[in-house]
């Protein structure tokens, strides 16, 4: 054991000073020569399979690269993005408006409005809507005589006898209306309570 080399788990210098590359090639590597976990599949000879692991590695490498390239190509393109003022908002906006165009050119809306128009020119659209027109006007008729008849017949009511009658038996008693507590309070009664404030 190498001196130099501090074993402490917990230690900020854990491994410091320890040259490790000639360790790593004591390590067995997974499907490599001579491992017994992962033996050659059947029909592939020994030169095949490293053949097929060298280019394995190389592929790594190149995915490997390629991110870092990526990588380096969307901080570029943030920079860029921040240099030209456009934000995250901006971009869903753009983004919005182009999906929103895509709809409106694809076939499926194309085909959904003109079967829209269809349906507005055809002649039952157009009976339906006359039919609903009408019966909304006489609706509106017949509630605004009903409104008319029930105003005459109050009117008349107030000017009948047994009404008069009954105004005369009440005089002249107004109500103001009533407290919280369900008390009637006079005209003369000035204080205001919590319940029923002035205003």
């Amino acid at each position: 054991m190498d001196p130099s080399q501090d074993i402490n788990l917990n230690s900020p210098n854990k491994g410091l000073g320890v040259d490790h590359s000639d360790s790593l090639a004591e390590v067995p590597v997974e499907g490599a020569v001579g491992n017994s976990v992962n033996p050659l599949p059947p029909g592939l000879t020994e030169e095949e399979a490293e053949e097929l692991r060298t280019e394995l590695m190389k592929v790594e490498e190149e995915i490997n690269t390629l991110r870092q390239v990526l990588s380096a190509k969307e901080r570029h393109a943030a920079e860029l993005k921040r240099k030209l003022g456009l934000s995250p908002l901006n971009e869903l906006r753009q983004n919005i408006t182009k999906s929103w165009q895509d709809v409106q050119t694809s076939n499926a809306y194309l085909s959904a409005s003109a079967t829209l128009d269809d349906i507005t020119h055809s002649e039952a659209y157009k009976k339906t809507q006359e039919t609903l027109s009408q019966a909304g006007q006489k609706t509106s008729a017949a509630l605004t005589t009903v409104g008319s008849a029930i105003t005459r017949r109050l009117g008349d009511m107030r000017n009948s006898a047994t009404f008069k009658s009954f105004e005369d038996k009440m005089g002249n008693l107004k109500v103001v209306g009533t407290k919280g507590n369900g008390d009637v309070s006079s005209p003369t009664d000035t204080t205001p309570t919590q319940e029923n404030p002035p205003f």
